[in-house]
């Protein structure tokens, strides 16, 4: 299943800091009614991303209700983001 969104990346500043990308709520909602058949364990879910031409495998974390995307530093790098850049992304999830 394919989901593609435009959203801000944020920082959390945790013990692990990392920046994310909040996937909205209605496709946050459509991954989690598929979700017991793609998880691999503690609810995380594998994904395919791609923001402009840059491509890379990740997963999924659900927070407060929504999926929020990693943003891997060489992909910032890359692609020159940064906190507050608004981005699209292309998200493929492997059923079954």
């Amino acid at each position: 299943m394919d989901f593609e969104f435009t959203a801000a990346i944020w920082y959390w500043r945790g013990p692990a800091p990392h920046h994310f990308v909040t996937v909205p709520l209605p496709e946050s909602g459509d991954i989690k009614a598929m979700s017991s058949s793609v998880t691999y364990g503690w609810g995380m879910i594998p994904v395919h991303v791609q923001i402009g031409d840059t491509r890379w495998r990740t997963s999924l974390y659900e927070k407060n209700g929504q999926y929020i995307v990693p943003l891997k530093l060489a992909v910032r790098k890359a692609l020159d983001l940064t906190e507050g850049d608004t981005v699209t992304v292309r998200l493929s999830i492997a059923v079954g």
